[in-house]
């Protein structure tokens, strides 16, 4: 994403984004003062130009046996340190009454209840993927489930369109649903893995807060890809449609509380 592969950038290098979406032109653009989160500018700039469903959803192709390629399955990691993991999601305050699951051989299973309305996870969206994300009771009841499901479906060796195609039928019939009023889901781990199919390597996404936001556009938020590429810091829109979410980097320097 950031010029061409063999290049190592510097500080003072210039990030060259280049986007090919669906239905639209492809454009170019260049943010000149990289910082460490260069390729979340990046990022966000094609997530400020509706290439959202590329970038945010893992498609991976099939693996199944009769490709005469072995299904590759999530990594099971020690139960105290995928706890530790997921719990990393949210900030400190809440970790101690959080709800938690595990990923073990047949899906996720809960080895902590709730006693504050928050459940922290390690989502696997592809076998790739390790995304610790900490869910409000909204998220946990509406959002859940699906995580739950998908997990389970990898473990048994289903292939990325099939869980595509089961999750999108749940949705049609209302097995799923998409959150029904305003909440929060924390993923402030600093070990966040993301596979990304462009590249088909996994890569990492800095901490942040994700806000729901159905339907919710990035022209709603005043966001633009110009802006986007000068200050990545914006928020900007996820997942646009019915279970869009409003995404905040988060600030990595401890802020002090004043009152007046």
């Amino acid at each position: 994403m950031n010029g061409k592969k063999s290049h190592q950038p510097k500080e003072s290098d210039s990030c060259h984004c280049r986007c090919v979406c669906k239905g639209k032109p492809e454009q170019n653009f260049t943010m000149t003062r990289l910082t460490k989160f260069s390729k979340i500018a990046c990022l966000a700039l094609l997530v400020g130009l509706d290439c959202t469903a590329s970038l945010f959803s893992q498609p991976a192709a099939d693996t199944r046996a009769s490709t005469g390629i072995a299904v590759q399955l999530p990594e099971l990691l020690p139960r105290e340190k995928e706890i530790d993991l997921a719990l990393s999601a949210a900030p400190e305050h809440l970790r101690k009454g959080a709800a938690v699951y595990v990923l073990e051989r047949a899906g996720f299973v809960k080895v902590r209840e709730s006693t504050n309305g928050f459940t922290c996870i390690v989502n696997r969206d592809h076998p790739l993927s390790q995304k610790p994300v900490c869910f409000d009771a909204e998220g946990t009841a509406t959002i859940l489930p699906k995580i739950l499901r998908v997990g389970e479906l990898l473990m048994r060796g289903q292939s990325m369109s099939e869980i595509d195609a089961e999750i999108a039928e749940g949705f049609r019939t209302g097995k799923y649903v998409s959150p029904r009023r305003a909440g929060v889901a924390y993923m402030l781990s600093g070990d966040i893995r993301n596979f990304n199919p462009r590249t088909g390597k996994v890569e990492s996404f800095p901490p942040h807060v994700m806000f729901y936001a159905p339907n919710l556009t990035n022209a709603d938020l005043g966001t633009t890809p110009e802006a986007l590429a000068k200050d990545p810091s914006l928020p900007f829109v996820a997942y646009q449609g019915p279970h869009g979410f409003i995404i905040m980097l988060a600030n990595s320097e401890k802020q002090t509380l004043v009152t007046h």
